[in-house]
């Protein structure tokens, strides 16, 4: 708290580092990739309603594909970034784990009763709680969908494996190749069936995924909102900065 030259008390703000340029474009990349996703796969998911034919669906699935190796790639460095990122992007800051996070959300969870804000640098205990809950999300999504993208448009890293499998016996290497989606020339009716049986848990895992994803989304964004109204540390802003600012230390913050 510091006076003004007319007398009136206010606030000084000091800038604290947290996200570092890694975090920080990881977030705005995967932001971008989401977005595309969530209105190409509704796209999909909805193209008889919407009248889409038969080669538009996989023209829709293709860059559905290519959208989601960027976003595979980029959520592949953020894991690798939980181990050798700054201290506010590694595991045990993300997510709710170790042996003081249960001590800190119960502090956490107490403050807001009593209205008291405690702010924290990096995520507080309930927000690591909506982070773990995202990367699983994501991950689920990731996997399952290069799972599809091979079974569905025989794209990588699993798509050459499906052609071989499905492919009517004795075809060569060349008309393996060629087999395209949504063609059942040289395909083997039966193997085929049986592909198709094995894609379905991924199919359910993606779809149910991407739903629960959309409501988590929606939970994030109103916490970072709130966040942002009641703390005013400048939560948004943080993340093309890679600063907070804080009236007073944040409880989590490391000299070192």
């Amino acid at each position: 708290m510091n006076i003004s030259d007319s007398g009136e008390e206010y606030l000084s703000y000091e800038s604290y580092p947290v996200w570092d340029r890694s975090v920080r474009v990881f977030h705005w990349i995967n932001a971008i990739c989401v977005i595309g996703l969530v209105f190409i796969g509704l796209a999909i998911l909805y193209n008889k309603s919407l009248g889409v034919s038969a080669e538009g669906k996989i023209l829709l699935k293709t860059i559905h594909v290519y959208i989601g190796y960027l976003f595979v790639s980029n959520l592949a460095w953020r894991i690798i970034w939980l181990f050798i990122g700054n201290r506010y992007a590694r595991f045990k800051s993300v997510f709710p784990f170790g042996k003081d996070y249960r001590v800190s959300l119960g502090q956490y969870v107490e403050d807001l009763r009593e209205g008291n804000q405690s702010n924290y640098l990096g995520h507080n205990p309930l927000a690591r709680l909506m982070v773990a809950l995202l990367f699983l999300l994501l991950t689920a999504q990731a996997v399952s969908g290069l799972v599809l993208a091979g079974t569905d448009i025989y794209y990588p890293p699993f798509g050459n494996g499906i052609k071989e499998w499905i492919a009517v016996d004795g075809l060569d290497e060349v008309a393996i190749g060629d087999i395209r989606p949504g063609s059942k020339e040289n395909v083997d009716p039966v193997a085929y069936n049986e592909m198709r049986g094995f894609r379905k848990p991924f199919i359910t895992v993606h779809k149910y995924a991407f739903y629960i994803l959309l409501f988590a989304l929606f939970l994030h964004i109103a916490g970072v909102v709130y966040s942002e109204l009641k703390e005013g540390c400048g939560l948004v802003s943080a993340m093309f900065t890679g600063e907070k600012k804080f009236s007073q230390r944040p409880v989590d913050y490391d000299d070192d």
